[in-house]
């Protein structure tokens, strides 16, 4: 069990590594500071324009993609006995996505975890995706909620590995990381109750022709 641990830190480490921050070196730019404070791709794009968000998704979400494949092959049996190669993607992708969200890098301040969760997934169960992907674009076009759209992407998870027939260990990974990824949108579940929650108009069905 020693190389799980040693795997899920890495994986932490290398989900620590913002690609809002990343990017925001490179144009001197510290997105923490501007908007609603959050260093993820909603607040890239709403204050800083499309191809530093389009930067910063990428980033974040390669390092899903790296975490969950990558750091699994690590050959660290030389530490015991390896756990099985499903219970090492699970545990690092999930451990990529709280590193994103609480980097250690950057004062624990980091995003809500999504595009991480999605390079994660990406690896884990791609077929799982196009399902979470129609339910965020639905959302969004009908309240131009970002944050509800990703949530109930998320909570969209749990019924589509159902669906897929995934393993136990898979499906319990897939409520944990819906639970957490609602648990980061806290504060935008908040703001939808108090009616200071930002829309995206321009996504929302009823101003596509306009």
């Amino acid at each position: 069990m020693l190389d799980l641990l040693i795997k899920a830190l890495l994986a932490y480490l290398l989900g620590s590594v913002s690609g809002s921050m990343v990017v925001g070196a490179v144009r001197h730019v510290d997105i923490r500071r501007s908007g609603s404070g959050n260093a993820g791709g909603t607040n890239a794009f709403r204050t800083q324009g499309f191809r530093f968000a389009l930067g910063v998704v990428v980033i974040d979400i390669v390092k899903g993609v790296l975490a969950a494949w990558l750091i699994p092959q690590l050959p660290l049996s030389v530490l015991g006995e390896p756990a099985p190669l499903l219970y090492q993607l699970l545990t690092c992708a999930f451990a990529a996505v709280v590193g994103h969200c609480y980097p250690v890098w950057y004062g624990f301040r980091g995003g809500k975890g999504a595009a991480t969760a999605v390079g994660a997934l990406a690896v884990i169960q791609p077929l799982a995706l196009p399902p979470m992907l129609l339910t965020w674009l639905a959302v969004l076009a009908i309240t131009g909620w970002v944050g509800l759209g990703t949530m109930l992407a998320a909570i969209c998870l749990v019924p589509a590995l159902l669906w897929l027939g995934a393993p136990a260990p898979m499906i319990a990974f897939g409520v944990l990381l819906a639970a957490f990824i609602v648990f980061t949108h806290r504060s935008n579940i908040r703001n939808m109750f108090s009616g200071t929650e930002h829309r995206f108009e321009r996504a929302r069905a009823r101003n596509w022709f306009r």
